[in-house]
């Protein structure tokens, strides 16, 4: 594997796995993954120095994923998790043809939500930017039949301050929520990493409506390239490094949501 310029990136299995947000919420991708892959590295960059990304324009984020990469490539990275539906929409396709190492994203779980459609309506909640991308755009010209697109600005910001309940955050919700309380909503996809730590608050207002998100699948993707590249470590104890952008108090937070 080369990088641009011709640098050499590590493709031994010992490598880690880099994963990335723009915040924190990337952080219950990991936990999937680590649960998954208890003997691989993990290298995760939350990038809540310069989140939210969802309402930043696709220069942005594309520039800020580029700089996140070469830093995880730098530390040796084998194979990268864009832990974020907006960092995947703006950059996985530039990624993927500057680098030739496995790049993993994430997308809205709008296929497995599609098989609960029936008669009614499928929420889909995500960041401005989410649901602008191209990607989205996709994802909802196959499996958009009775879906409705929410952006939630602000939402995830909730999760960086570990607000997960509490009267602000109700407030918020119930705003948001209340076009949809009087309607059949038959699922509801967390099209954010970040939202996944709002599953009990969000189930509270929609009680029995399952709630869906693209993080297993993101890691059974990650397994399969590791898989055909030959990069999955099978021996050894696994790991985790949390790195933060926004420094130790960032780092902080990340390490009580590995524990939530």
């Amino acid at each position: 594997m080369e990088r641009e310029g011709g640098a050499t990136v590590r493709e031994d299995k010992i490598g880690p796995i880099g994963m990335f947000d723009s915040g924190v919420g990337g952080i219950s991708v990991l936990k999937e993954a680590v649960k998954q892959l208890p003997k691989e590295r993990f290298l995760f960059y939350g990038d809540t120095l310069h989140a939210p990304y969802g309402t930043k324009t696709r220069e942005e984020v594309l520039f800020l994923s580029e700089q996140v990469v070469e830093y995880l490539l730098d530390r040796g990275a084998k194979a990268i998790v864009i832990a974020c539906n907006t960092a995947t929409s703006a950059a996985a396709a530039t990624l993927r043809e500057k680098y030739s190492l496995p790049i993993i994203g994430m997308e809205p779980a709008l296929k497995p939500a599609s098989m609960l459609h029936k008669d009614g309506m499928v929420l889909s909640l995500a960041t401005p930017g989410t649901i602008a991308g191209e990607k989205y755009a996709h994802l909802f010209s196959l499996y958009g039949e009775g879906v409705v697109s929410q952006p939630c600005p602000g939402l995830m910001e909730f999760v960086e301050r570990m607000e997960m309940d509490g009267p602000r955050i109700r407030e918020y919700l119930e705003r948001l929520f209340s076009p949809y309380r009087e309607k059949k909503v038959e699922a509801i996809v967390l099209g954010c990493t970040h939202y996944v730590f709002l599953r009990k608050i969000i189930a509270s207002f929609f009680p029995k409506v399952p709630l869906i998100d693209g993080n297993e699948g993101t890691v059974r993707q990650l397994i399969r390239r590791l898989n055909e590249e030959g990069l999955l470590a099978n021996e050894g104890e696994g790991s985790v490094e949390l790195i933060s952008s926004g420094g130790h108090e960032a780092e902080a937070i990340m390490r009580a949501l590995m524990q939530a």
